[in-house]
């Protein structure tokens, strides 16, 4: 019997928009990995679909069995809400990050995914890593460009998120 991934998430951003970051707990049997990564200018809702992006980027087996853990309301209600296919009705292209949803369609498309969302700052011990992970990746001196950001604008020229 084939065990099992989880995938524990977390996104960050300081100032949203703002340096953010991501980070990423798998566990498979006796298996750990962390990965975190930061970015110059992005935001709190990009880094968390990001680390879901990279956590199931990381598995290397096709149809793995795959359970992720955020508290992003944003990712788990996109999916298990089915607000995702609302979006691709009406042109993913229309709808915030659209470049990170069409990357994480290709690889959700992968595995078989089970979404979970955790309260966040709860104590949960791998959310409480991957926050921690996520936030020094921002603060880092090392950050990327975030080249799919784009800030939207409104008529009155006011930056929403």
């Amino acid at each position: 019997m084939v065990e099992p991934i989880y995938v524990y998430t977390d996104g960050a951003s300081r100032g949203n928009p703002g340096p953010g970051g991501y980070g990423v707990i798998l566990k498979c049997g006796p298996h750990y990995k962390e990965l975190s990564a930061g970015y110059r200018r992005t935001t709190n809702n990009r880094m968390e679909l990001l680390a879901v992006i990279t956590g199931l980027e990381a598995i290397k087996r096709r149809n793995a069995d795959v359970r992720v853990y955020s508290d992003s309301a944003y990712v788990v209600k996109a999916i298990n809400e089915k607000w995702i296919d609302k979006w691709l009705q009406k042109g993913l292209h229309k709808q915030k990050n659209p470049d990170l949803w069409e990357r994480f369609l290709n690889v959700y498309k992968r595995h078989n995914v089970s979404f979970y969302l955790i309260k966040g700052h709860s104590g949960h011990p791998e959310n409480e890593r991957c926050d921690k992970l996520a936030v020094e990746a921002a603060l880092s001196g090392n950050l990327l460009e975030d080249e799919g950001y784009r800030e939207e604008k409104v008529e009155n020229h006011e930056t929403i998120f």
